[in-house]
């Protein structure tokens, strides 16, 4: 589930007289629960996924303006993005980033691709909107830094590159 899904749910949840909402979809569950002057949210995985914890939790005090608080998102391990030659390809904008034109499809590139500063490397989609990127630099895939369908913020590094 999305956090723009989220925060349209809460804000419905908020207009409502639901005192309380659960919400199960994807080995997720999503509970909010109103009581008086305060609405408490909490997302909690039913299945553990290795490494990520996917909790994200919000008190506010009133009602008309509720808040999410992420938890946050652990960092990759280090690896070649130490490497000071390599060229990173970084996002432009804050969406969700995308392998492919569609999961039926090969991904653009992946490690060992050799690329043209003019070539789509991939997708972000933003506001319901696909931003196709481009790698600016000629050279060779060495590592892809995010994974498909996960949430990226501008300037985030995506790829790294070992120029020509």
């Amino acid at each position: 589930m999305k956090v723009q899904e989220i925060r349209e749910l809460i804000k419905l949840v908020d207009q409502s007289g639901i005192e309380e909402f659960v919400f199960e979809s994807a080995g997720s569950k999503l509970k909010m629960k109103k009581s008086t002057g305060k609405t408490t949210y909490a997302a909690t995985p039913e299945a553990p996924a290795s490494n990520v914890q996917h909790t994200t939790q919000a008190v506010q005090e009133t009602p008309k303006a509720p808040a999410i608080q992420e938890a946050p998102v652990p960092e990759a391990p280090k690896s070649a993005a130490d490497d000071s030659s390599l060229h990173k390809i970084t996002s432009p904008m804050v969406g969700t980033f995308y392998q492919s034109q569609s999961p039926d499809k090969e991904a653009y590139v992946k490690p060992g691709s050799k690329i043209q500063s003019d070539s789509v490397v991939c997708i972000v989609e933003a506001m319901k909107l696909f931003n196709e990127i481009e790698a600016e630099v000629d050279g060779e895939i060495v590592e892809i830094l995010v994974k498909d369908g996960q949430l990226v913020e501008y300037g985030q590094p995506l790829f790294l590159v070992k120029p020509e």
